[in-house]
């Protein structure tokens, strides 16, 4: 008898310990997980002021570097490997014992910590999600041969990352005002030099060239004729700014996404922290991954299309910005009409036209699109940390839209700048979802083979 209970009982064990090994998947490939190693780097780069086109950046590597882990793993996706033409092929390395999703995320971690400041900031993260795959049961070798295969993954877009020109435009000359009409000058109540004019030397992912949907020129700046263009889009954004209801003025602090507000009350200076644009567009891949049950490998496909947008979005206008240099809605009004006016929201430092909400978001858009459709509805709840309420999203080119009103409803731009920067943002948009494929089958597709 004895010896039949100890029989049963070392077999329950076996069976035990062959069940927890197991159950570690219900813990490294559920794609919540993965929405929420994102958010962790999008609360870093919140919480150290980085600008939108920085956080971009943050963004686009660490999403790649996930999203090869998941190529190397599933033979129905391909690698970005000369798809984005200079990201050379990925190394080939040993992938007989690596559980994919974690090395997926492990790779995020690690380039996103890479390309933050202050570099470590994610390393108790890293550890976290070792530690939790270790109690959710998974085997020793298994995780020591993820991390392998992940260092490797990580290692390699880093090294390709350092060829974007970035370090060099770190000690680029600084923006030359010239208080000139009809040209940009810093705004209050910051007054801060233009934000970031060489990034436009930043190497596109997709794109021949920053310059590659150069929109049409500007109106002509012309004040003294009422019934020019110019004068009639400033003279909108200022009624718009005086008659605002409170639906306008939702959308407007909703859409505002300012990493960095400096408020004033008398003598007292001190700012608020929201997400960026890029960072609000990272969110609403997550929330819309979610709403579509999206699994594990579709929800890392899309966030790294979208970066992917979103990156070279900004570079597009980043291009025009400082080619046109063109006065914000606030000098031209302060200077012309009304010297007390405000807009109802903070503008940004550096130049008016495009509008980079306008561009990143018609960007972003035309990806999700593409992977969700134009019919997918959710509550985009973004900003209820920082006490905004949520909004419905009926489709992600309307929400493309809202955004860009949003620039005119908060007073910093101009209607024109939205029009040109939409037009913009859905050509990188549709560039992207041409040129990127991540799936083996959309590629077989689009060289007509079955």
């Amino acid at each position: 008898m004895s010896r039949l209970l100890a029989g049963i009982a070392i077999i329950s064990c076996l069976v035990s310990c062959k069940n927890q090994q197991h159950d570690y998947k219900s813990f490294t490939h559920q794609p919540h997980l993965f929405n929420t190693t994102v958010k962790r780097l999008n609360d870093i780069v919140l919480e150290n002021n980085f600008p939108p086109m920085i956080a971009s950046r943050n963004y686009v590597y660490a999403s790649i570097a996930a999203f090869e882990c998941v190529a190397a793993g599933d033979s129905s996706y391909t690698s970005l490997a000369g798809q984005i033409k200079h990201l050379p092929d990925m190394p080939n390395v040993d992938k007989s014992n690596v559980d994919f999703p974690l090395a997926a995320m492990l790779a995020f971690v690690k380039v996103g910590n890479a390309v933050t400041f202050p570099e470590g900031s994610m390393m108790d993260y890293y550890d976290e999600l070792l530690h939790q795959a270790d109690s959710a049961g998974m085997p020793e070798a298994l995780i020591a041969g993820t991390k392998t295969f992940s260092d490797t993954i990580a290692r390699t877009i880093l090294d390709w990352s350092k060829g974007d020109h970035y370090s060099q435009t770190r000690g680029a000359s600084r923006y030359t005002v010239l208080d000139s009409p009809g040209r940009w000058v810093p705004t209050p109540p910051m007054y801060a030099s233009g934000m970031e004019p060489h990034w436009m030397e930043i190497r596109a992912m997709v794109m021949d060239s920053a310059s590659q949907f150069k929109p049409q020129r500007p109106p002509v700046f012309e004040i003294k004729d009422k019934n020019s263009v110019f004068f009639r889009a400033m003279m909108e954004v200022k009624n718009t700014g005086d008659s605002l209801t409170d639906e306008q003025k939702h959308i407007a602090d909703f859409w505002d996404d300012n990493p960095f507000k400096m408020n004033v009350a008398g003598h007292v200076m001190f700012a608020t922290k929201r997400f960026s644009p890029a960072g609000h567009w990272m969110n609403i891949t997550g929330i819309a991954c979610g709403k579509a049950g999206a699994d594990f490998n579709t929800t890392v496909a899309a966030y790294a299309k979208t970066a992917i947008a979103l990156f070279d979005g900004f570079i597009s206008c980043w291009d025009e910005k400082y080619r046109s240099n063109y006065i914000r809605p606030e000098t031209a009004i302060n200077t012309n009409v009304d010297a007390d006016w405000r807009p109802y929201i903070q503008t940004p430092p550096f130049p008016t036209y495009t509008s980079g909400h306008s561009t990143i978001s018609a960007a972003a858009a035309e990806v999700m699109t593409e992977f969700f459709g134009d019919k997918l509805t959710f509550t985009d709840t973004s900003l209820l940390e920082f006490g905004i309420p949520s909004r419905e999203i009926v489709s992600f080119r309307s929400a493309a839209a809202e955004a860009g009103m949003s620039r005119l409803y908060g007073g910093i731009h101009y209607r024109f700048d939205l029009d040109a920067g939409m037009e913009a943002g859905k050509k990188v948009g549709i560039l992207v979802t041409d040129k990127i494929r991540m799936r083996k089958e959309d590629t077989m597709k689009k060289l007509g083979k079955n």
